[in-house]
């Protein structure tokens, strides 16, 4: 059996994998370099499966796995780096890589990952493509790796993609990066927010116009379906469309054919089309305000988009890249986060995303007074303000109410503890801090949007600070 290669310039990769493949019964060889495994082959060597970093000392990563799909098509190569970007990842799959394995890896994974390799023929074909200095899509978190695999993937494909993500997560960015690696990308990518537009008028910007076909239609104009003909068409906030206007993008998704606004000859467009949404598809069907049929049209291939609350190790990165890019719009010096504010970034909720956090920097660029931030220096409404402990007979006052309860029927005692509990800490937490409820949230702990939703359920809206009910 040849052996699995594994080529790396880190000694400390190079002996882990090999020993991990060793338990295994693996027989495995190592490289420090793609120049060192390339001459390998020119002596006529060859692996089982290739495991290569990205970027080392001479050739590339990319370099040799362009060599072996030139010479060994089937040979299987995976692909690691450090250095965890998109493009990365698109040229890894664009070059035929089996796989793509940010570090730091799981060893377990990847020798499961091998096995998987060793069983398997890598039949991908294309080049990889230029890297380019400044990522569109920034993050090295595991939660953003499995977007990057599903675009890398998706390269070759024009197939109908659905993205899922709160609000500022950055779902145009995907739906971007998902054209420009594409078989499209030389042609438009036209973007429409559907929830922007109005009713009336949406219709005439999706298909177009045939002059005189309404009051104010003077000439005739092209709809955003046939300004993207043999691109890409972005349609934004698709849960919000119009059910009479969801009948008319499944005929189009389903023959390519539509009609402008006043006309009576069908238009041919090949498009191909990327939604996206907030929004709960599925539940928006079931509540018959989306339609069945043009949600499977649709659903043809998922992205999920994680929060920022899932990928909090990348929030360093891409504060970094924020403050950077504002200080070069306002012609300054980029300002620096000390590793205090740092970690108190990482442990916000941030309800918008990515898009909040760079309106932060901006923020923090123009407002900031010096170049080094710190905790004081972030807004009123996220800073860490001086807390006050809870009411010392606070636990006291709970353990009345407890007794108080327990005359109650058996079946009840539990949930009127509960909610009893729940109440008395908001109230107390509320007196504490001043009524403000993002600093009575954080003394207890949960996120804003969830007190609020607690004192709703609870039935504490009138509570302020110094009133509480004890």
């Amino acid at each position: 059996m040849n052996p699995v290669w594994i080529i790396d310039d880190d000694r400390s990769i190079r002996w882990v994998l090999e020993k991990a493949l060793g338990r295994e019964g693996i027989p495995s060889k190592c490289f420090g370099s793609a120049d060192e495994a390339l001459a390998a082959f020119d002596h006529g060597q060859r692996p089982q499966v290739l495991v290569s970093d990205i970027r080392m000392p001479g050739s590339s990563g990319l370099d040799l796995l362009r060599h072996v799909k030139a010479n060994y098509p089937d040979l299987p190569v995976i692909i690691m780096t450090a250095y965890s970007d998109l493009d990365s990842a698109v040229a890894a799959f664009q070059g035929g890589a089996f796989e793509y394995l940010p570090k730091p890896f799981d060893v377990d994974q990847a020798v499961d990952l091998v096995r998987r390799a060793m069983t398997e023929s890598s039949h991908h074909n294309g080049a990889p493509i230029e890297t380019s200095s400044v990522p569109e899509i920034l993050g090295q978190g595991a939660a953003l790796q499995e977007v990057f695999r599903a675009i890398g993937r998706l390269s070759q494909s024009h197939a109908t993609v659905l993205i899922n993500g709160e609000s500022g997560t950055g779902k145009e960015l995907v739906a971007r990066a998902l054209h420009r690696h594409s078989p499209r990308k030389d042609a438009p990518f036209i973007a429409i927010n559907t929830a922007a537009i109005p009713r009336d008028l949406l219709e005439s910007e999706l298909f177009g116009h045939e002059k005189g076909a309404f009051t104010g239609a003077a000439a005739l104009r092209r709809g955003r379906f046939e300004q993207a003909d043999n691109g890409t068409l972005f349609l934004d906030e698709i849960g919000d469309m119009p059910a009479e206007l969801q009948t008319r993008l499944l005929r189009v998704l389903s023959d390519g054919n539509f009609y402008r606004v006043g006309g009576h000859q069908p238009v041919k467009s090949n498009v191909r089309v990327i939604a996206a949404t907030h929004q709960d598809l599925e539940g928006r069907v079931k509540d018959g305000l989306f339609r069945e049929d043009l949600f499977h049209r649709l659903n043809v291939i998922r992205l999920r988009l994680p929060p920022l609350r899932e990928r909090r190790d990348d929030i360093p990165l891409l504060a970094k890249h924020f403050l950077q890019k504002s200080a070069q719009e306002l012609g300054g010096e980029p300002k620096r986060l000390t590793d205090a504010a740092l970690k108190y970034l990482q442990g916000l909720e941030f309800p918008g995303n990515v898009r909040q956090l760079e309106n932060l920097c901006h923020w923090l660029t123009v407002m900031a007074p010096g170049q080094s931030v710190d905790i004081p220096d972030l807004p009123a409404e996220l800073r860490d303000e001086p807390r006050r402990d809870l009411p010392a007979n606070w636990s006291a006052a709970l353990a009345g109410e407890a007794d108080r309860l327990l005359g109650s029927a058996p079946g009840e005692v539990f949930d009127k503890l509960t909610r009893q509990f729940e109440a008395t800490l908001i109230r107390r937490a509320l007196n504490a801090s001043g009524g403000r409820r993002i600093d009575a949230a954080q003394l207890l702990g949960i996120g804003r949007n969830t007190i609020t939703r607690k004192i709703q359920e609870l039935g504490l809206d009138g509570v302020k600070a110094g009133t509480e009910e004890d």
